[in-house]
């Protein structure tokens, strides 16, 4: 069922989060991009941003607006999979975890810019802060392919393995409805 698969990869997020890893190499975005595609809608917001709270709790809080600027880079993410749902391809799923990567480097770069005192708030300070992202980049697109392609692939070996795992969405489903 869909349900155990959502819940086995909300843990590996979360778990990937707290032990020591590459900066920026994590789960979450490849958790929202699955759960895009394959759960409710309305479980599927809530899936990555459930994921980060909790691994957050351990990890730290920081600042709220760059954290906001974080969690909607997941929830974009998340329906840039409601896009993929009915074309589910492997260039599809590889051009979303790169299309979620993209929008959540500018996202967040802008608001470490926009909201902390890092860098000074002119264009050139922009400038400044999109670049000294992009070494975070290219670990965060690195980690985002791979991690898509580890869910989307053991899911594709899960139902293969165990028929019982359904493919059907789920939208019109609530989970008590599902067994």
């Amino acid at each position: 069922m869909i349900w155990f698969v959502g819940i086995i990869f909300t843990i590996v997020s979360i778990a990937a989060r707290l032990v020591p890893h590459i900066p920026n190499v994590a789960p979450v975005a490849a958790l929202a991009l699955f759960a895009g595609v394959y759960l409710p809608k309305r479980w599927s917001l809530i899936v990555p941003i459930v994921a980060m709270f909790i691994s957050d709790i351990f990890v730290g809080f920081y600042q709220w607006e760059v954290m906001a600027a974080v969690y909607a880079g997941f929830i974009i993410t998340v329906m840039i999979g409601w896009q993929i749902r009915s074309k589910v391809k492997p260039l599809n799923i590889l051009g979303g975890a790169l299309s979620g990567s993209i929008i959540f480097f500018l996202l967040t770069n802008g608001a470490t810019w926009m909201f902390t005192q890092l860098y000074p708030h002119t264009g050139m300070g922009l400038i400044d802060a999109y670049t000294m992202g992009l070494p975070f980049f290219k670990y965060s697109l690195a980690g985002d392919l791979a991690w898509a392609i580890v869910f989307f692939a053991a899911y594709q070996f899960a139902i293969v393995r165990f028929p019982q795992i359904s493919l059907a969405r789920l939208d019109s489903v609530s989970p008590e409805g599902i067994h």
